[in-house]
C-alpha cells in the first residue's frame, strides 16, 4: 500500500466453478442471510491515487456475507488482489461493517484489517482503519463522504486518517459517470514514504452481459520526486459479481 499492493487466479476461478456447478448442501431458504462472490482484473490497482502493482495488472476477487435486520443491515467479507512491494505479492482484506437507510439516505461504519501475507513482521505492513461514511440519492446523481482513521497506518507511520468524498451521475440508462476526491494524512510522513496529500480521479462505468466494466483515470498533487510513475494512473477493468 505504499507504493506498490490475491487469492490466486487458479483458486478463485476453480472455486467459483465449482460454486456454481455442485450441487446447493442446503435449501436456499435454510440459509440466513445472503452470500454473494466477485471476481475482477484491472490494468493497474491503484489505492488512494498510488499504484499497488508497479502499473502492472491485477486479478482481484472476494466473497461478502450480509444479513438484513429490516433498515439495518451487517456485513463482513474478504477481499484479494496481487501487489508488488517490498517482501509483498499479495494483499488480504478481511471487513465488517452495519449500515442501514432512511429513504434516499444511507449510513454505514466498516471496520477492514489490511494483511500481506509473506512479507516480514519487521516491516509492519498490516494496519486497521475504521471507517463510517454516508450518502445521499439525489435521483440525478448520489453524494457519499467517508473518513477512514488508522491508529498505527502502513509501515508503523502513525495516526493516519483518510477524508473521502464521491459523486455518481447516471448518464442515460447505460452509463454513469463517477468522481472522487480524498485527502490523506499520515503521522510520520518520513516512515509512510510522502507528504499529506490530495488524491482525485473521475471513471466512466456500465454493464455489459452481466460483467461491470469500468474505465478511470486517477492521480495525486504529490511531487514527481515523491509520486512519478505510480500516479498519474488511466485503467480499464472488468468485473462480475455471482
Amino acid at each position: 500500500m505504499k507504493y506498490s499492493r490475491l487469492l490466486s487466479t487458479t483458486v478463485l476461478a476453480l472455486g467459483l466453478t465449482t460454486m456454481a456447478h455442485a450441487a446447493p448442501l442446503v435449501e436456499e431458504s435454510d440459509v440466513p442471510g445472503e452470500f454473494s462472490a466477485n471476481i475482477g482484473f484491472t490494468t493497474d490497482y491503484t489505492f488512494r491515487g498510488i499504484s499497488q502493482t508497479d502499473n502492472e495488472p491485477a486479478v482481484q476477487g472476494g466473497f461478502d456475507y450480509t444479513y438484513d435486520f429490516g433498515p439495518v443491515a451487517v456485513s463482513g467479507g474478504v477481499w484479494a488482489s496481487n501487489v508488488k512491494f517490498t517482501d509483498a505479492t499479495v494483499e488480504i482484506d478481511y471487513y465488517v461493517g452495519v449500515g442501514g437507510a432512511v429513504d434516499d439516505f444511507s449510513w454505514d461504519v466498516s471496520a477492514i484489517y489490511y494483511s500481506y501475507p509473506g512479507a516480514s513482521s519487521s516491516l509492519n505492513y498490516d494496519f486497521f482503519e475504521i471507517a463510517p461514511s454516508v450518502g445521499y440519492d439525489f435521483g440525478f446523481a448520489s453524494v457519499s463522504a467517508g473518513i477512514n482513521y488508522s491508529p498505527d497506518y502502513f509501515g508503523s507511520s502513525g495516526d493516519a486518517f483518510y477524508y473521502s468524498g464521491g459523486v455518481d451521475i447516471p448518464l442515460g440508462e447505460y452509463f454513469t459517470l463517477s468522481g472522487t476526491i480524498g485527502y490523506q494524512t499520515i503521522d510520520d510522513n518520513a516512515a509512510w514514504g510522502t507528504d499529506d496529500y490530495l488524491d482525485y480521479g473521475i471513471s466512466i462505468s456500465t454493464e455489459i452481459a452481466g460483467f461491470g466494466v469500468s474505465a478511470g483515470w486517477t492521480d495525486t498533487d504529490l511531487p514527481s520526486s515523491q509520486c512519478s510513475d505510480l500516479c498519474g494512473i488511466f485503467a480499464l477493468s472488468v468485473s462480475r459479481s455471482f
